[in-house]
């Protein structure tokens, strides 16, 4: 960053902490950027939200969104690419705005397209409860084909049959959309994943993929590798795969995706860089030691993935960064509940069961480890190790009540090696990466998030089941009967809302 933007970015920080400190609960709304809007992206983008401030670079400095291919509606909608990737929201979207722009334009925003941004297109798209997916828990509908299609849109032949048990949305069901129509679908629901941080999402640790003990999977187009950390079902492998299934089906665009409109879209996303940069009760991340917001994050450092330190996970960030002896008795105690986090996150151990991706491969069930065994990618909370887990948040009996998504039923076939745990009658509100793959193993896996700006993008996990970073502590506490402190509960959290 050069001087000049470093002083301009720390004049709006210093003016914008001291209006939120003032009023820290009544963070102004996060701006919506308006398809085809006549603009410029800054070099520093910032945006308030409830923990503090989440910040996004863009390197190469300050550009023109006017006509840019990530701004530009380019389908029959009327969205573009940054309509469900919000600056203000990570590069993703909150609930917080999805109900802003409900209120602003009643309903009439493309964000509510009812391709899937409304519970099924077969509903009175008129009426807010046909969307009340995406306003109460974020979520929008990824309808799969099936019988299941690879990463290559090869048909696959599914070692599994999909009954619907519970459909309060009405798609898996409806006639024209659902798994008995002309052009059977398996409508699912997830949340927007962060169009940013891709460096991270692109990278490869493995030559293997340690899982399954296979290959790692490589793109038809390139011949080269994949990262196997990009969509939640990893129904697309690399960030160009990625963008012509977005454009397809989320844009509706026009016929084949023209090269120059992918080529925009790839290379401003591969300039991004987001995390939280401020702390409402911690102040400035990257002061007084602590490392945090995204200057680290841009650093190529050798040997960052696969690092010795990975029990030290966060270590760089947050373990040194201690307030002055002028500083407020409650931002000190805040700056030690996030270095206790750090350790927690990093060194407490408990017993690891019947998470498939991670306990039918040879380290054991149980195993004995902490958060750090799949959120191990230096300072992205990513999982070096390619593929997907199911570490229960979609299926039963783990996963949290869910009255609002659909229930499927998923049996084996007799001649299909059962799910390694849940036997070979399988229910779930997701079957995840097995929509891609169509085998049993696969069912509920889904691909590891990226952690940083986190604070800025509730609700949380693929299925928003996670109300907001609290609820994700919880929910581990519940899963692997972990037993955490409330002390220890509470450092996690707080941890979280600082990256």
């Amino acid at each position: 960053m050069s001087k000049m933007h470093w002083n301009i970015w720390s004049w709006s920080l210093a003016f914008v902490s001291a209006a939120v400190l003032a009023q820290p609960s009544n963070f102004p709304p996060n701006e919506w950027w308006q398809p085809g809007a006549d603009k410029e992206f800054p070099a520093f983008y910032t945006a308030v939200n409830a923990q503090g401030i989440v910040a996004t670079r863009l390197d190469g400095g300050a550009q023109s969104v006017k006509d840019h291919p990530f701004f530009k509606p380019l389908g029959r909608n009327g969205r573009a690419c940054v309509t469900c990737h919000q600056p203000a929201d990570g590069m993703s979207l909150s609930v917080k705005t999805i109900q802003a722009r409900w209120e602003a334009t009643q309903g009439k925003d493309p964000l509510f397209a009812g391709i899937d941004g409304s519970n099924c297109p077969s509903l009175d798209q008129s009426k807010k409860e046909s969307h009340s997916l995406l306003l109460e828990k974020g979520l929008i509908r990824i309808a799969r084909p099936w019988p299941p299609q690879d990463f290559n849109g090869k048909k696959v032949k599914p070692e599994f049959s999909i009954e619907v048990v519970r459909d309060p949305a009405g798609c898996n069901l409806d006639k024209s959309h659902g798994l008995k129509s002309p052009a059977p679908y398996v409508s699912v629901y997830r949340r927007p994943r962060a169009a940013t941080n891709t460096r991270y999402l692109t990278a490869i640790g493995f030559d293997f993929e340690p899982k399954t003990g296979l290959p790692v999977l490589v793109d038809a187009v390139s011949g080269k590798p994949t990262s196997g950390n990009l969509l939640s079902d990893s129904r697309a492998l690399t960030l160009d795969a990625q963008a012509r299934d977005a454009m397809r089906w989320h844009l509706e665009a026009f016929g084949t995706p023209d090269g120059k409109w992918l080529d925009g879209i790839l290379s401003f996303e591969q300039k991004l860089t987001t995390a939280q940069v401020y702390s409402h009760r911690g102040g400035d991340l990257t002061s007084d030691g602590g490392r945090g917001g995204i200057e680290l994050l841009r650093q190529a450092i050798a040997g960052e993935l696969q690092s010795t330190a990975r029990k030290q996970i966060w270590s760089e960030e947050f373990l040194n960064w201690k307030s002055n002896e002028a500083a407020p008795e409650d931002e000190k105690k805040f700056r030690e509940s996030v270095r206790r986090g750090v350790d927690v996150f990093s060194k407490k151990t408990f017993l690891i069961t019947d998470s498939g991706g991670l306990n039918n491969i040879p380290l054991g069930n149980p195993l004995r480890d902490g958060c750090a065994i799949c959120h191990n990618m230096q300072r992205s909370g990513m999982d070096v190790a390619p593929g997907q887990i199911d570490l229960g948040t979609t299926n039963l009996p783990y996963a949290d009540p869910a009255p609002h998504l659909p229930l499927f039923k998923l049996t084996c076939q007799p001649t299909a090696k059962p799910h390694p745990y849940l036997g070979k009658v399988i229910y779930t509100h997701d079957p995840g990466f097995a929509l891609t793959t169509g085998q049993c193993r696969d069912i509920g896996k889904i691909t590891m998030q990226n952690m940083r700006g986190l604070a800025s993008r509730a609700p949380y996990f693929s299925n928003g089941s996670a109300a907001n970073l609290r609820a994700i502590v919880e929910f581990y506490n519940r899963r692997y009967r972990i037993g955490y402190t409330e002390q220890e509960m509470q450092d996690l959290t707080n941890l979280l809302s600082v990256l």
